[in-house]
C-alpha cells in the first residue's frame, strides 16, 4: 500500500486543549475578583491547615486573659473607662488570636473567614438584623416574664449596674457593645469555628446549628442560653446566606443596638432604673 505524504500547504489544526476549570481544582483555586450579577463576591471553598484545636487556642486565650484581669481589678475601685477596656482587651486578644492563625495555617482572614467588605453584605446583615429583633425581642420579654425582671438582666448589664459616666465613656461603653464586641465575636464563631467545622465535609446546617450553640454557650450566662441561642439564629443565618462574615458583624450590629444604647442612657443616669 502506498504511503501517504502529508501535503505541506495544508494546515492541521491543533487538539483542543481542555477547559481551565477542567484542569484547576475549583474548590482550592483562588479567584478574589470573581462577582455576581448583584456585585456580592462569590464565595468559594478554600482548603486550609487549621480545625477545632484553632478554635480552642482562641477560647484559651479568651478565657485566660479574662482571668488575668479579673485577679488584677479584684477588691479595688474600678472605674467605667477601666471596666470598658477589660470587657475588650480578652475579645479583641481572642480575634486577633483567630485571625493570626488564619495567615499562619490558611490563606488569611479574607478567603478562610470571608472577612471582606461588600455593600450587598452590609444589606443582608441589615435585613437578617432587623428581621431578627422581631423575634429575639419578644422571645426577650418572654425571658424576663418566665425569670423574672432581678435575674434577666446581661453579664455586661451587672458588670456596670450602679455606676455613672460622663458622655465619652458612655459612648466608649457603646461603641464596644455595638460595634467591637460583634465583630469580633464573629471572627471567633460565625469565622474560625465555622471554617473549623465547615473543614470537615459535613452538611451546611452543621456548622450553622454548633456555631450558635456554642456561640449562646461561651458567654457563661447559663440561665440565659436558650434566649442567646435564639438572638443568635438569624445572626448564623446571615452567615448561611452569603457564606461570608461580613453580613452576619452587622447583624450582630443591629441585634446590639438597642441594648448598647440603652447601656449607655443608664450610664448617664437617663436609662431605666
Amino acid at each position: 500500500m502506498p504511503r501517504t505524504v502529508p501535503d505541506p500547504d495544508v494546515v492541521v489544526p491543533a487538539p483542543a486543549r481542555p477547559p481551565v476549570a477542567d484542569l484547576v481544582d475549583v474548590e482550592a483555586a483562588t479567584v478574589p475578583d470573581l462577582r455576581v450579577p448583584d456585585g456580592a463576591p462569590v464565595p468559594l471553598r478554600r482548603t486550609h491547615r487549621w480545625g477545632i484545636g484553632a478554635y480552642v487556642v482562641v477560647e484559651a486565650v479568651f478565657l485566660g486573659v479574662s482571668l488575668l484581669i479579673g485577679f488584677a481589678f479584684l477588691g479595688r475601685p474600678v472605674s467605667v473607662g477601666a471596666l470598658t477596656v477589660a470587657l475588650a482587651v480578652p475579645t479583641v486578644l481572642a480575634a486577633g488570636t483567630a485571625v493570626l492563625i488564619t495567615r499562619l495555617r490558611g490563606n488569611g482572614p479574607r478567603t478562610d473567614l470571608g472577612l471582606v467588605w461588600s455593600w450587598h453584605d452590609v444589606r443582608v446583615g441589615v435585613l437578617y438584623g432587623v428581621g431578627g429583633l422581631v423575634v429575639t425581642i419578644p422571645a426577650s420579654l418572654l425571658y424576663v416574664v418566665l425569670v423574672g425582671a432581678d435575674q434577666a438582666s446581661s453579664a455586661v448589664g451587672d458588670v456596670f449596674e450602679g455606676l455613672r459616666a460622663g458622655p465619652l465613656a458612655a459612648i466608649g461603653v457603646a461603641l464596644v457593645v455595638v460595634v467591637l464586641a460583634p465583630l469580633c465575636e464573629e471572627i471567633v464563631y460565625r469565622g474560625l469555628l465555622w471554617g473549623a467545622v465547615e473543614r470537615y465535609a459535613v452538611p451546611r446546617w452543621v456548622p450553622f446549628v454548633v456555631t450558635t450553640l456554642l456561640f449562646a454557650l461561651a458567654h457563661f450566662e447559663f440561665t440565659r442560653t436558650p434566649l442567646l441561642f435564639v438572638v443568635a439564629l438569624p445572626i448564623a443565618l446571615a452567615r448561611l446566606r452569603t457564606g461570608r462574615l461580613g453580613a452576619s458583624v452587622v447583624a450582630h450590629q443591629v441585634n446590639n443596638l438597642l441594648p448598647g444604647v440603652v447601656l449607655a442612657l443608664t450610664l448617664l443616669g437617663h436609662g431605666p432604673v
